[in-house]
């Protein structure tokens, strides 16, 4: 008890200002009046997770600024050189952060949690958050194909049988392709990289050890070549594996600088150590003049004892097309959706092994927000099973109290469970499982008693208390994302808990749902009189800003108000007036570049109002997409490379899912599924046939097929309902809308006038 009453603050504000800091207290204290007072200020886990970008960006600073003439990753040497468009001066940075190239593909099998991932120039990080495999081609004329230093090359994402990131570079008549993939046909997976080089002189292809990943330093202090001089062993604890013999070996520290400098020099050595923890070592492969040289590089992906010193034999692991055959088929004649489409529905099955991630690196872990809408796309594209399991998985996350937490502080997660949990059931048709039942009603009456009294006199009367949110709309508020997502998981426990017969529990939902939401549109009357217009800022005490972008959950996906309501479309000609950027959503706050799910947030609610512009924002995204099919979080406006985030972010693979289905089929409302509203002219205008299917609706799974022969268009269906038969409408662009009789399956459409 004495320890309350020592004077802590007054100890510490002299211990700071006593060695010429602002007193911390004070400080603090400041920061907290930008924000409404709230229980969590910012969640633990993002603290957590920026303290330890922070803590590289740290050491990235000490390593890399004074020893430019390392090779550094592809980052590295183009945020560092004050020629490229990708400077970004240091100053008095304490962190030196990758802010222009957040860009990686991953690869591995299905259900394995082990994801290497491949930057743009082909660097090869095979174990999380670990140190790198480069590839280089080094001749004796002292010329130097160095992928990472190259201002251009290419990289493709093939997924013919397995997942494969190839990377092709070249300097001159000098060419290097590098193929890397997980190979399951092993007792242990193993990340596989395939090397092709050719070099019209005398050289050597280069396997490097490098002591960095995609976000910089990732310490390697020892490295020794295995007893059979076929590999490393590196830090003790993982192997590399070359399929042949290396013609010569190099290694360096530290304190002699990187191993590249003295690359061709004869090195006798057969281990190297470094306190520092800046080891590189490298394997040199002769290539003849005019000659090509392949080369093949193993690293085992899970460590066991008896296979230190020997590369692996045997069994047998899931395969790609046996997953892939669950989901629902696409064929359009826009290639690049098309392949987008394909690699997206790869990177969920890969993020999704036991659990979901929002991302193979920065973001591999699991937030319930990211798992909502990508477990959404899931389901929608008949990845049902793989769906369910995580699901299953829900109620161990939720606490004593019914909060379903994986970040303290956020109040938009009940509702988000709540929802796809009742989208499964819609989607499948399926009664909830009895397993969910307790946490269903827990997580409904969370919400219940989360809500502040309706009897405050402020606007933020009757809605979830300030928090932090979507963690990218700003400081702590009252945001109306979260009412929005509660409202919604409100209602879906309320069908919930009636499939279970719990009437007056469903009862007491519905009219909580009804209060909370006539609570919401009661606070945007109030700021809609504060801001001189009838759109929806983020929360009651905001102006118009781009974090407005969350109230846009009340179209899509929740479909709470009708398409044509005129506060949702006013806050879409807002963010469209406003924060456009080259035709992407750019989002000011904190992610600052621009944002492709955010994008298609906008597009799907203009979808919904039979507004064209939805297309040319969804060609945006389509063209901010990298080569291997893959979206950072945020895309930086100058570079188009990644600014934020993971450089594969899985949730904007979702909403591109979503986006190609909601094009071909979409339900309106309980009784209306809507045919082809997305399909683009310039497709039917040609002589092809586009088909999707079958997918999961809300009515049962519908496959659709369009023939096109000039003006002629013909749109087939067949539907398995779940109940009765819906209402069919198609609205295919530049035909008269059709409204289907019962029974009818196929319609030919008439051109407009």
């Amino acid at each position: 008890m004495w320890l309350k009453w020592l004077p802590w603050r007054f100890i510490i504000k002299h211990w700071a200002q006593s060695q010429g800091f602002l007193d911390p207290l004070l400080i603090l204290s400041r920061l907290s009046l930008f924000a409404q007072p709230s229980e969590v200020t910012v969640p633990v886990e993002l603290l957590r997770a920026g303290a330890v970008l922070h803590a590289r960006g740290l050491i990235n600073s000490q390593a890399i600024q004074h020893n430019l003439d390392w090779i550094w990753p592809y980052w590295v040497e183009q945020q560092f050189d004050p020629k490229n468009e990708s400077f970004i001066p240091r100053a008095f940075s304490f962190t030196h952060i990758n802010l222009t190239h957040r860009n990686w593909t991953a690869v591995g099998i299905p259900d394995f949690s082990e994801i290497p991932i491949i930057d743009p120039r082909g660097l090869v990080t095979p174990f999380f958050d670990g140190w790198s495999l480069d590839s280089w081609i080094v001749t004796e004329d002292k010329q130097a194909l160095l992928p990472s230093r190259l201002p251009s090359g290419s990289q493709d994402l093939l997924f013919e049988g397995n997942l494969v990131v190839v990377t092709n570079t070249a300097l001159g008549k000098i060419t290097l392709e590098s193929k890397v993939e997980v190979i399951s046909n092993t007792e242990v997976p193993v990340c596989r990289i395939s090397l092709t080089g050719y070099a019209d002189s005398q050289g050597w292809i280069v396997v490097s050890l490098r002591p960095y990943n995609p976000e910089g330093i990732s310490f390697i202090h020892d490295v020794v070549i295995l007893p059979d001089k076929k590999g490393w062993r590196i830090n003790r604890e993982h192997n590399v594996f070359f399929g042949i013999l290396p013609d010569r070996w190099a290694f360096s520290h530290y304190r002699t600088g990187d191993v590249y400098q003295n690359i061709l020099s004869e090195d006798k050595r057969h281990e190297v150590t470094c306190d520092v923890g800046m080891a590189t070592a490298a394997a040199l492969f002769k290539i003849q003049s005019g000659g090509t040289r392949m080369v093949t590089v193993d690293v085992p992906l899970k460590i066991e004892k008896k296979h230190l010193f020997a590369p692996i034999k045997s069994p047998h692991f899931t395969h790609w097309e046996q997953n892939i055959q669950e989901a629902c088929g696409l064929c359009i004649p826009d290639k690049r959706f098309q392949f987008l489409y394909q690699s997206a529905l790869r990177t969920l099955i890969l993020h999704s092994p036991d659990t979901i991630y929002a991302g193979p690196y920065t973001y591999k872990r699991f937030w319930f927000r990211d798992a909502a809408f990508i477990l959404h796309a899931m389901l929608c594209t008949g990845l049902t099973d793989r769906a369910e399991k995580i699901l299953d998985l829900f109620p161990s996350y939720q606490t004593t109290l019914g909060y379903f937490r994986s970040q303290e502080g956020e109040w938009d997660s009940n509702g988000q469970v709540l929802w796809v949990m009742h989208r499964f059931c819609e989607l499948t048709g399926k009664k909830p499982k009895s397993t969910w039942q307790n946490a269903i009603r827990h997580a409904g009456r969370w919400i219940h008693r989360k809500r502040l009294s309706v009897h405050i006199n402020a606007p933020h009367a009757g809605l979830l208390p300030p928090g932090f949110s979507a963690e990218h709309l700003g400081p702590s508020d009252y945001y109306y994302w979260d009412d929005f997502w509660s409202v919604s998981g409100l209602r879906a426990a309320s069908h919930l808990m009636d499939s279970f017969h719990e009437y007056k529990v469903a009862e007491e939902f519905l009219q909580e749902a009804d209060s909370l939401l006539s609570s919401v549109e009661r606070s945007l009357q109030i700021a809609a009189k504060r801001i001189g217009c009838s759109s929806m800022p983020a929360s009651p005490y905001r102006r118009m800003d781009s974090g407005s972008i969350g109230s846009l959950a009340v179209g899509y996906p929740l479909q709470l108000w009708e398409p044509h309501d005129s506060r949702l479309l006013n806050t879409v000609e807002y963010l469209i007036r406003e924060c456009l950027v080259d035709g992407g959503f750019f989002h000011d706050m904190i992610h600052s570049g621009i944002n492709p799910y955010l994008t298609l947030h906008i597009a799907q609610v203009l979808l919904r109002a039979d507004d064209y512009r939805f297309f040319h924002l969804m060609s945006t995204i389509a063209a901010l997409a990298t080569s291997t099919g893959q979206w950072p979080e945020a895309i930086h406006p100058r570079t188009r490379g990644g600014c934020m985030g993971d450089g594969q972010h899985v949730w904007a693979t979702a909403e591109w899912i979503l986006m190609v289905r909601n094009c071909f089929v979409r339900e309106e409302g309980e009784k209306r599924l809507i045919l082809c509203s997305g399909i683009p002219r310039q497709w039917s205008n040609q002589q092809t046939s586009l088909s999707f299917g079958p997918a999961p609706t809300s009515f049962g799974t519908i496959s659709i097929l369009i023939h096109c022969d000039q003006r002629k268009v013909t749109v087939n269906w067949d539907g398995i309902w779940h109940k009765e038969e819906p209402v069919v409408e198609i609205r295919l662009a530049g035909y008269r809308p059709i409204a289907s009789q019962s029974g009818m399956r196929s319609v030919e459409l008439i051109p407009m006038e």
